[in-house]
């Protein structure tokens, strides 16, 4: 239960709603026993049990209320009997409608309390693991699958909601049914209660033989519903390969081969979940034919029972049955909400080894350089940046060449501190930016990447991404920069135009001057452009280049290059290889050192 109860702190802002659940619980638990007690006066009139009582009983101890209430009952009759038998009928009648209206009127309030708790959870559980999922850096996800995550932002919270009705099913309104029923039969019967005292514990110790290995097949369920989601999640976002490669096969025997699996498991959870209930309605029937043949012999032989009584008590005893089932069933809830509470609080609990320090500075503005001092860097094992070292001064466009591996993409992701150095620093205005907020840090900054990342929504939509007070002019005027407007206003819509999927609406080259009319609409003094042109076309190419350099006039740009054509104009050309600085200079400089750069671009047919 440990995990379970540090998800319990969710539940503290609807305190509110458990404690109104709680207070109607033991009313219903209450009126529930009386309801059934309330059969006994009718049973005494239909039976003619009732004996003439003209002066009205004095309660003396607790110890005689079964003798009180019969004898009230008598005297109650009596009474009544002088307005006609049609009366006392009336009068039980309603008296056992009331009891059975006013159980079911607290339960209905005890559930609608409730309702807001267990959906506040859901809600704020749901809230904190997306905030946890945009706060963790981004080398946390390069070893999770995506649709695992999926699973426990959806099936896993499920799974804890359930569970909350379940633990105050399996803490108050049973319980207390039982307590308050248990209490009516003895004082109807101390005798006949003993087995029912002895049938208690024992329904409860093979329950939970049958509930101890719960957990873990709960877990292997949930674990296996990660792996397949996840592998709908691969299939959607790479369709077009398994069509072309023709894996349709292949992926769908690893849906089949997982979805297997997840039958089984489930099979065997619900198989055992499932023997719960008839084993403890099984017992206590079995305890019930026991009261049958011992409560018969007190009511025929031994005359020490009132039938009517014994009838009531019967039907008390057997009412036991319901809240003992559901605390079964409540108990192997809470047991998988557990095994979910386990999987949700990895994430909760996950610290993220990026974060502000104490008193981080909030940097407004650009002034004199990006400073990159002796940085290594390694993501695994192998260093993948070696003491590496470079100057970026302000309005000058430095570019990043070298082969794949060389280190390009690993220097934009430390300048933006996606991830942080092992080694040295990198400073902007002499300031380490880990004593810069992200936040004000990545503000300084414009992001264009080689894949274009386009969301779900309008052109409009995905711009604002950038800036959401952006106006309407503003969005077409960086459209216009990217050269992106002239198909923009074509489209059915214009910028209301919704582009699809990851922009499936678009063509490559339109998809990447939109994102790079997002980074001009962000209108960030420093721009990193990783490989942005080098999935395009030739005509593409030309278009996103012409948009790329009307951005990065009057800013300071850092462009990772894999088409060397597209950096000819950079103040500095950095080439690399293995993490460290082999060459760097002007284009032309380069050229003339017939050096690693010349054959770069010699072997791109450029010269």
């Amino acid at each position: 239960m440990n995990y379970f109860k540090k998800i319990l702190r969710f539940a503290v802002p609807y305190k509110k709603y458990g404690i109104l659940n709680i207070f109607f619980n033991v009313l219903y638990a209450l009126f529930g026993t009386l309801a059934m007690v309330s059969l006994f006066p009718m049973l005494s009139v239909l039976f003619g049990q009732t004996k003439k009582v003209n002066i009205e009983p004095v309660w003396s101890s607790f110890s005689n209320a079964r003798e009180y209430a019969e004898q009230y009952l008598n005297f109650f009759v009596t009474q009544k009997a002088e307005q006609g038998t049609e009366d006392v009928l009336l009068f039980m009648v309603a008296l056992v409608i009331s009891m059975f209206f006013l159980k079911n009127v607290f339960r209905y309030l005890a559930m609608y309390s409730i309702t807001f708790l267990r959906n506040g959870v859901l809600k704020d559980l749901r809230n904190a693991l997306y905030n946890k999922i945009l706060v963790l850096p981004i080398s946390y996800y390069s070893e999770k699958r995506k649709g695992d995550t999926i699973a426990r932002i959806t099936s896993d919270v499920l799974e804890i909601q359930h569970s909350f009705l379940s633990i105050l099913e399996l803490l108050v309104r049973e319980p207390l049914t039982i307590i308050f029923t248990i209490l009516a039969m003895l004082v109807i019967s101390p005798k006949l209660t003993l087995f029912v005292f002895i049938f208690i514990p024992i329904s409860g110790f093979l329950i939970s033989l049958i509930g101890k290995s719960l957990k873990r097949k709960s877990d292997k369920v949930q674990q296996e519903q990660g792996l397949f989601l996840s592998t709908l999640e691969e299939t959607l976002g790479g369709l077009n390969i398994i069509k072309g490669f023709t894996a349709e096969k292949i992926f769908n025997n690893k849906f089949t081969e997982s979805t297997n699996r997840f039958y089984r498991f489930s099979n065997s959870l619900m198989n055992r979940q499932n023997l719960a209930s008839p084993t403890s309605e099984f017992l206590g029937i079995t305890v019930i034919g026991i009261l049958l043949w011992y409560g018969g012999q007190m009511v025929l032989i031994d005359k020490s029972l009132n039938a009517g009584l014994f009838i009531t008590y019967m039907g008390l005893a057997y009412q036991i049955l319901t809240p003992a089932k559901a605390i079964s069933k409540a108990s192997y809830s809470v047991k998988k909400g557990n095994a979910a509470a386990e999987r949700i609080l990895e994430i909760l609990e996950t610290e993220s080894n990026i974060v502000d320090v104490p008193n981080a500075i909030n940097k407004t503005a650009f002034i004199t350089d990006i400073d990159i001092k002796n940085i290594s860097f390694k993501y695994q094992d192998d260093w993948v940046l070696n003491d590496f070292s470079l100057k970026v001064p302000k309005g000058h466009t430095v570019a990043l060449v070298g082969q794949s591996g060389s280190g390009k993409s690993t220097i934009a992701n430390l300048i933006t501190r996606f991830y942080d150095v092992n080694k040295g620093s990198v400073n902007i205005d002499s300031e380490n930016i880990k004593s810069i907020t992200q936040n004000s840090l990545r503000k300084l900054l414009g992001l264009v990447t080689q894949d274009s990342i386009l969301f779900n929504d309008t052109v409009k939509g995905n711009l604002l991404v950038a800036n959401q007070n952006a106006s309407d002019k503003e969005i077409i005027d960086a459209l216009k920069i990217a050269n992106a407007w002239e198909f923009v206003k074509t489209l059915p819509n214009g910028i209301e135009t919704n582009i699809g999927d990851s922009g499936n609406k678009l063509s490559g080259g339109q998809k990447q001057r939109l994102s790079i009319a997002r980074a001009v609409l962000k209108n960030p003094p420093i721009m990193i452009l990783d490989e942005a042109t080098s999935a395009l076309d030739t005509e593409s190419e030309q278009l996103v280049q012409n948009a790329l350099e009307n951005m990065m006039k009057n800013r300071t740009s850092i462009v990772i290059a894999h088409r060397l054509s597209t950096i000819q104009k950079a103040d500095n050309i950095v080439v690399l290889s293995k993490g460290e600085i082999v060459e760097q200079g002007k284009h032309q400089e380069l050229l003339e050192k017939k050096g690693v750069y010349f054959n770069l671009v010699k072997m791109q047919t450029l010269v």
